[in-house]
């Protein structure tokens, strides 16, 4: 879905498949400003990037780089005139790592990754649609005085098989993430309950019943809204949707409308960490306007070749119109400061 190496090209064919089968979901009467593309040629270059993870203070954001045989989680810090050259943060680049996800407290971060559970054996594997796929297991590391602790396997109870992705982290220390349903053969996002050191058996959110593919979730760190990623109606391809919890429920996901959803594949969103801005990964490329003068046809191919192909770039987009429109929602500053 989200293009990031083979599991995303595996799920953005799964999307196409799932139109006839899709559930329905309203869109939301809601007013977006356009997508802007994020530090262009530094962070969103001509490869696959997605699931940016900031530091506290958002100086600093890891993010995986991936193509169609490799993924990497890479780190980059603010810098005068934007972000500096991003380097392969110090955890990952052995195995195939992605999807970093920083606690609310900045204290940890989870990723996934595809390394052996046991030192010296293989790389995992996952199983579904009938064949076999780079594997996923949820990995956790720890702020020291030094920088990070080695990677920490999580327990079996949230690792319950090798198809697990897209980690989000609130401030209990709680879990989401999504793993394949092998009963409907859609992708579904779980909830684990973390308490005293220990993760509780994963259950799915309400409205996720595995009937349509549900992917990637973004949780507020009060887990009063997530975005995330999904094949239900009226999606086009992989599109993001939002949902709110009300009363202790999670709200009918509402679709995040054809401004910041593109014809094409929308996914892997994330939340900065003040809540005010949205960022995922998107296949979108900029118009460009025929016939064209020479200076605009060599200006075309220098995005081009630094970024705009049509790969996963990563975007961002405000919160705010979202969080606001919603009946009876904390005003975005006001949620932000509690975090």
């Amino acid at each position: 879905m989200i293009g990031r190496f083979e599991i995303a090209q595996q799920r953005q064919l799964l999307a196409l498949l799932l139109v006839l089968s899709a559930s329905h979901a309203p869109a939301a009467q809601v007013i977006s400003p356009a997508p802007e593309i994020f530090a262009p040629g530094v962070i969103s270059t001509a490869a696959h990037e997605a699931a940016p993870a900031f530091s506290r203070d958002g100086n600093t954001v890891y993010f995986q780089r991936s193509s169609a045989v490799q993924s990497t989680i890479l780190v980059s810090h603010r810098v005068s005139e934007g972000w500096s050259q991003p380097e392969i943060a110090p955890f990952s680049g052995q195995w195939n790592d992605m999807e970093p996800t920083m606690a609310p407290d900045g204290k940890s971060l989870v990723f996934i990754s595809d390394r052996p559970v046991q030192s010296g054996g293989k790389a995992i594997k996952s199983f579904f649609q009938g064949n076999e796929h780079i594997g996923g297991n949820l990995w956790r590391i720890r702020r020291t005085d030094s920088g990070w602790s080695p990677p920490e396997h999580l327990s079996a109870v949230v690792n319950f098989n090798t198809t697990i992705f897209a980690p989000s982290v609130v401030t209990d220390g709680s879990l989401y993430f999504m793993s394949w349903n092998t009963q409907t053969n859609h992708f579904q996002l779980f909830r684990s309950q973390y308490h005293d050191g220990v993760f509780s058996v994963p259950v799915p959110p309400s409205f996720s019943d595995g009937q349509t593919s549900d992917v990637d979730p973004a949780v507020a760190p009060d887990e009063s809204f997530m975005v995330f990623g999904s094949g239900r109606v009226p999606k086009r391809s992989m599109d993001l949707f939002i949902a709110f919890k009300q009363n202790g429920a999670w709200s009918e996901p509402l679709w995040m409308g054809d401004t910041v959803n593109s014809p094409g594949s929308d996914a892997e969103p994330r939340l900065s960490p003040d809540l005010k801005t949205l960022y995922f990964s998107s296949e979108r490329t900029l118009p460009i306007a025929f016939p064209r003068s020479p200076e605009q046809a060599k200006a075309d191919l220098a995005r081009l070749q630094s970024w705009d192909n049509g790969n996963y770039n990563i975007w961002t987009v405000p919160l705010k119109p979202w969080i606001d429109a919603h009946p009876g929602a904390e005003p975005i500053n006001a949620r932000a400061a509690k975090n």
